[in-house]
């Protein structure tokens, strides 16, 4: 005897139909009982009635520039722009100090070192229009930032290379392409970020300058470079920053997008030329005030900064 389950359509009830043999005459009684039954339905997909779901999905999007920064491209965009932000401030800085090597000028009836005059003019940049040193403090928060997001950017791009290669390598590896410069980037970055700390707090602040007065920029210069040690950090942090800068330089062109074979010559004569014309100038400001090149004479001005300055 068999047995065949058939659900009577939407009514809920089971029935047994029982089949006997040819000899009883064919099918037998026919027992219904009532049981569960899940009706199975289909769900026509359709688009949302109001937008709702494409505004709550556009909510969650983040805006176009903070998306981008989260990709390892936007991150090297982030660190080529502020590169050449930082670039632009090392060469006009070094420039700006070679006024130095002017030593003292006329101004009117009055002798003065040229450097603390262009010191002057820094501070008062767009006066009357703003008042005094407001532009000077609006540039230095724009290289304040632009410092922030490169450590920033370095730092997620260097987690993020980690996390792509989560095992070291086993071997020890042989560079054929990687010069020492992009081997070294992390190190002297590093260097040059200590030597910024360093420099602030001798020559702008005066905390590590004894004889520091505020204004009076030649004399601070010959009075800090002039201790050999100091002059020797000088030094070395300033080849550090060439190396940073040469290898910050050729890169930098890369991450934006001009990266072609024809280029490559005059970008690694690009970024050599920076470096070294960075490098020479700022280097040599200690060995000019060790070979008493640079002294400070101050019987030699009939007008002080310092005074001005101090109030004196």
């Amino acid at each position: 005897m068999n047995f065949r389950k058939a659900t009577l359509g939407g009514t809920g009830l089971v029935c047994d139909e029982t089949h006997t043999s040819l000899v009883d005459g064919g099918l037998g009684p026919r027992r219904c009982v009532a049981s569960t039954v899940v009706l199975m339905s289909q769900t026509l997909s359709r688009g949302p009635v109001s937008g709702t779901a494409v505004k709550a999905n556009a909510a969650k999007r983040k805006p176009f520039l903070l998306d981008l920064y989260g990709t390892a491209v936007g991150k090297k965009y982030v660190m080529a722009i502020t590169g050449l932000i930082g670039i632009g401030f090392v060469l006009t800085h070094m420039i700006g100090n070679l006024k130095m090597y002017l030593g003292v000028i006329t101004e009117g009836d009055e002798r003065v070192y040229d450097i603390d005059i262009y010191g002057e003019f820094l501070r008062e940049l767009l006066v009357p229009i703003l008042p005094r040193t407001y532009l000077l403090w609006g540039l230095r928060l724009v290289l304040i930032g632009a410092l922030v997001l490169h450590l920033h950017a370095a730092w997620s791009l260097t987690q993020l290379n980690r996390k792509a290669r989560s095992v070291k390598y086993q071997s020890t590896r042989d560079y054929q392409i990687a010069s020492f410069a992009s081997r070294s980037m992390r190190w002297t970055g590093i260097t040059v970020l200590a030597f910024l700390a360093w420099h602030l707090a001798d020559l702008t602040w005066g905390w590590v300058n004894p004889d520091f007065v505020r204004g009076a920029a030649y004399r601070n210069i010959d009075a800090s470079l002039s201790r050999i040690p100091v002059a020797l950090l000088y030094i070395v942090a300033n080849i550090a920053l060439g190396i940073h800068l040469f290898h910050g330089t050729w890169s930098l062109f890369q991450s934006l997008g001009a990266n072609n074979p024809r280029f490559n010559n005059w970008r690694k004569g690009l970024a050599a030329g920076v470096a070294t014309l960075i490098v020479a100038g700022n280097v040599s400001f200690p060995i000019a005030v060790l070979a008493g090149i640079v002294e400070y004479d101050p019987d030699a001005v009939t007008h002080s900064v310092e005074a001005e300055e101090t109030g004196e």
